[in-house]
């Protein structure tokens, strides 16, 4: 649902990780209800999440199938996407795995897939759409992080690793294109109850003790991700660079 309307973002050309499910699949409904032109890519078929957005919305989005994992692949559907909606100039880095794990159990093989996964191709994602931006006057990224890593949390260090490292990436990239008129962000959800998240880890004790730690005593929903993501690459934030935006109803606190 669309809680605020950012008159800029019609018609920008959006390119979105993990665009069909999940907190991507609203993700790009919101933009979608912006009159954005948007493309993303994922492994599974998008097919029937692009034909319920053109029906619910009038403005299909062009799915791209690719595992971003595989660089080349990741390019192509980045140049496929910009060729039909024009230069990219909202980026957003969305796509991720979270798979628990003990570091006693990590192989190398697993290693690097999940830092393939969660930090190589938002790398690479960047890379692709600098040139495009730059040519047009700027642009904007969000890389979307987690809070996992500021909270020290056990159960998946190589997922931390990664998302460490998306801030200490967002915060060389903003620097090195800032003089392009290329702002980049990081975005770090708190537990957004999505149906993954309820299937798997939302046993009543664990949504009773993470509750504790909010300051606001609401649950997240994919919406509160989706409007942060819609300012960041609105130009509504055009000073805004740089940053890690915690949208966890405050659980990280500083001072």
């Amino acid at each position: 649902m669309r809680t605020a309307t950012f008159h800029d973002l019609k018609d920008k050309s959006v390119f979105i990780t993990g665009g069909g499910s999940g907190i991507g699949a609203s993700l790009t409904e919101g933009f979608l209800e912006q009159g954005a032109r948007v493309a993303f890519v994922q492994r599974s078929d998008g097919t029937a999440f692009c034909d319920e957005m053109q029906q619910r919305h009038g403005n299909r989005p062009l799915f791209v199938p690719c595992d971003i994992t595989d660089i080349a692949a990741l390019q192509a559907a980045i140049a496929q996407s910009a060729k039909a909606h024009g230069a990219i100039t909202a980026l957003v880095n969305n796509a991720a795995n979270d798979k628990r794990h003990s570091t006693e159990e990590v192989t190398e093989e697993f290693w690097d897939r999940s830092q393939a996964i969660n930090l190589k191709a938002y790398f690479f994602a960047c890379q692709a759409v600098v040139g495009g931006m730059r040519a047009v006057g700027g642009g904007a990224i969000v890389n979307f992080t987690s809070i996992s890593y500021m909270m020290g949390n056990a159960g998946y260090p190589s997922y931390a690793t990664a998302n460490s490292g998306i801030n200490g990436l967002t915060r060389s990239l903003a620097r090195e294109f800032g003089p392009a008129g290329i702002r980049v962000n990081s975005l770090a959800p708190g537990w957004v109850l999505t149906d993954k998240q309820k299937e798997l880890w939302a046993t009543p004790e664990a949504l009773v003790a993470h509750m504790g730690r909010q300051c606001l005593k609401q649950h997240l929903a994919p919406q509160d991700i989706v409007d942060a993501t819609l300012y960041l690459t609105s130009d509504t934030s055009r000073m805004v660079t740089s940053q890690t935006l915690a949208v966890d109803a405050g659980v990280v606190v500083t001072g």
